[in-house]
């Protein structure tokens, strides 16, 4: 087969060759067209079905070989057939063509991409076996890509031959109609007098909104398909009903109640969600109070003599849980209602695309709002369930600090309270499956975050593959396969942080067709919309972020283009979004890494700074760390910027407020920074780059200027 697949490539490439050599392409222009148009009409007004065969054989065989000139033969064929027969011709010859250029894609490219991008390509076909018919119908209507190019990258799926070449055929026919009119038109020009008839401005001006009816076609298939089966009600209860109390759900009615729109909001737990209750809140009071033991610990340094820190940890506890109370009232039932927010403390579940069963009520809205939020995922690992498993759900329960604690995960949770319970007093073990903590970091942060958990009593275990948990009497043990060695780890409490799952059960999405993706989020377009277009999704349940400010971020676009959409919708941009792991010296990122921008084949210049060259830093005692910034080759632009240092979260709005805004590192030069502080490190990073970009050839000049000045140049 590959043989085969080798003496037909080396064919297709010797016909492209010989058309463009030879010149042929040439031939394919409008001057050539207008300059043989007589010529043309002569010998079709002579041998009308050889000239026509001709004409379709040429069409066929440039569609399948994807050769440029499709658009010029669709005029000529306007031009020589008239709309009636120039449609009917060319709508095979087309068709035909694509089907061949899709037929010799499959035979050529499928196997050998399938085998090297399986995962990848099984999501596609799987999107292509429920949707691919309309997705190709959608393509052919709205010219969003050229033609050639469709018929290729869907020779790579596994679409039927035969629905290729039938959804082909009809989508293709609208736009083959305006350009065979178009070409009519033309071949009746006589003068220059006639551009400006009104039937051939009617065809450009038909050529020009095309594409726009077009979409506005396909959208309105694609809401019949889409709600075929479901009744609309004829009034609604509400514009909006939001399903989920956390920092997605709770933003998106904020927006909808502050524009005037009727909101209901729909939370079964607790207002607030995971940031308020088990996540950002209650972690950072956590890492504050470990902080303050560090503190004590390390007082030393600064010539401050301190005892080892007693560290009452039911009192830690209930800090953490007062800060939860203080910051309760932002996000409660009270103060939503106050809004003019609807709220119900009960289970919701879809009914149709409009209707919500709230507890024994059913509520009716134009717009759905889901932002349920995600729970932590725990590992299927054989007798994990006998085990004291803490999450990031149970974990605020504790009254008495574990003395031993296994910690399973080591991304930004994982080592955050890694950090903050071995400073609190715990036997931490951290266990991390891959070979580096912070996997989607550069290498060098994640080394530099284990020689810092390292350097406060954790134990960090790298490319460690959990097995099993086993049970010894009172002590449990966690097996892991080490350095080819198989080890147990004794602990009092296995800490999982493997990361999260979105929470779609018993919503009623499976009955309303809306799918998942592989993560186990919902299916999205860019705008946030499910398969449904009236029902949107936004935070963990939405993805690919689980972060507060991301949440925030995807509600509003959520609101806007739920309520707006009709006459105006905007794509979720996720190009600065930053992030922060709360460990000491913090990691925060925003834009491309190393490790990303060389994934995606973006070429980039890397700008260092270390943090020990920082005066604040060096009065501090915070001198490990540093910052990297990457930019475009030769230019200040910046692509992102990764810093590493004391309190860096607070200060790495700088550099998202310059990439959002197209602010370069020059920009930020000139731009007066406090002394001194951390933040003037963004300033000094600025004046690297600088230095490495400087003018050689004008600063010589400048030397030679001044020594002339002086008298010492003649």
């Amino acid at each position: 087969m590959t043989r085969q697949r080798l003496i037909i490539a080396a064919l297709l490439i010797t016909a492209i060759g010989v058309f463009f050599v030879s010149g042929a392409h040439q031939w394919f222009t409008l001057e050539t067209f207008k300059a043989y148009q007589s010529d043309f009409q002569a010998a079709f007004n002579q041998h009308p079905w050889q000239v026509a065969g001709i004409f379709f054989a040429v069409y066929v065989g440039m569609s399948a070989l994807s050769l440029p000139g499709a658009t010029l033969l669709t005029l000529l064929g306007g031009a020589l057939f008239g709309l009636g027969w120039g449609l009917l011709i060319i709508s095979f010859a087309s068709t035909i063509g694509a089907t061949l250029a899709f037929l010799l894609s499959r035979f050529l490219f499928r196997q050998p991409i399938e085998k090297r991008f399986p995962n990848q390509f099984e999501v596609v076909n799987r999107g292509v076996e429920r949707d691919g018919a309309f997705y190709l119908f959608m393509l052919r209507l709205v010219p969003v890509f050229p033609f050639f190019m469709i018929n290729l990258v869907m020779g790579l799926t596994r679409i039927k031959t035969v629905t290729f070449y039938g959804v082909s055929q009809l989508a293709m026919l609208p736009g083959t109609a305006v350009f065979v009119n178009a070409g009519g038109q033309l071949g009746e020009l006589e003068s220059l007098g006639g551009i400006v008839s009104p039937t051939l401005l009617a065809s450009f001006a038909l050529l020009a909104v095309f594409p726009w009816i077009a979409r506005r076609i396909v959208l309105l298939v694609q809401r019949r398909k889409a709600y075929q089966g479901f009744i609309r009600p004829t009034h609604f209860d509400y514009d909006i009903v939001v399903i989920g109390g956390g920092s997605a759900g709770l933003v998106t009615s904020y927006i909808g109640s502050a524009v005037k729109a009727k909101v209901a909001l729909v939370e079964k737990h607790k207002m607030g969600g995971d940031c308020l209750n088990t996540g950002c809140v209650p972690s950072k009071a956590l890492i504050r109070a470990a902080r303050a033991a560090h503190e004590i610990r390390t007082a030393p340094r600064f010539g401050v003599t301190a005892s080892e820190p007693q560290v009452d940890f039911a009192k830690v506890m209930g800090h953490v849980h007062q800060a939860i109370t203080d910051i309760e009232p932002h996000d409660s039932v009270e103060r939503y209602s106050g809004l003019g927010v609807t709220v119900y403390q009960d289970h919701a579940t879809l009914t149709s695309p409009w209707e919500i069963k709230v507890g024994e009520k059913t509520l009716t809205a134009r717009h759905i709002v889901l932002a349920t939020g995600a729970r932590p995922r725990v590992p299927s690992l054989p007798g994990i369930e006998h085990a004291p498993i803490l999450t990031s759900e149970n974990l605020w329960s504790l009254t008495e600090l574990p003395k031993r604690l296994v910690v399973l995960g080591g991304g930004s949770i994982g080592c955050e309270l890694s950090q903050s319970f071995a400073r609190l007093g715990s036997h931490v073990t951290l266990v991390e499956g891959t070979a580096q903590l912070l996997g989607r970091e550069d290498t060098e942060v994640g080394e530099h975050v284990e020689r810092a958990l390292s350097q406060e009593g954790v134990t960090v275990m790298k490319s460690a593959n959990a097995l099993e948990v086993c049970q010894h009497g009172q002590e449990h043990q966690l097996v892991v396969e080490h350095n080819g060695e198989r080890l147990t780890v004794e602990f009092d409490y296995l800490l999982v942080s493997v990361g999260r799952q979105a929470n779609v059960e018993g919503l009623g999405l499976e009955a309303l067709g809306i799918t998942t993706t592989q993560a186990g989020t919902l299916e999205l377009n860019k705008r946030l919309q499910t398969r449904l277009p009236n029902i949107w999704a936004c935070g963990d349940l939405a993805g690919p972020f689980q972060l507060t400010h991301a949440a925030a971020h995807q509600a509003w676009h959520a609101a806007v283009n739920a309520l707006f959409g009709e006459l105006k919708s905007f794509a979720v941009d996720y190009r600065f979004m930053p992030a922060v792991t709360y460990v000491q010296p913090e990691v925060a990122r925003v834009g491309l890494n190393e490790k990303e921008a060389t994934a995606k084949g973006v070429a980039f210049e890397v700008t260092r700074y270390a943090m020990s060259e920082s005066d604040r830093a060096i009065a501090e005692g915070a001198t490990e760390g540093f910052i990297k910034v990457l930019t475009v080759p030769g230019k200040d632009k910046i692509l992102g910027a990764t810093i590493v240092a004391e309190n860096a979260g607070e200060w790495l709005g700088e550099f998202t407020i310059a990439m959002k805004h197209g602010l370069g590192l020059n920009k930020l030069l000139g731009t007066i920074h406090p002394y001194p502080t951390l933040g003037e490190a963004a300033k000094a990073t600025a004046g690297v780059w600088k230095n490495a970009h400087k003018p050689e050839r004008i600063l010589r000049l400048l030397a030679r200027y001044f020594r002339w000045r002086r008298g010492n140049e003649k």
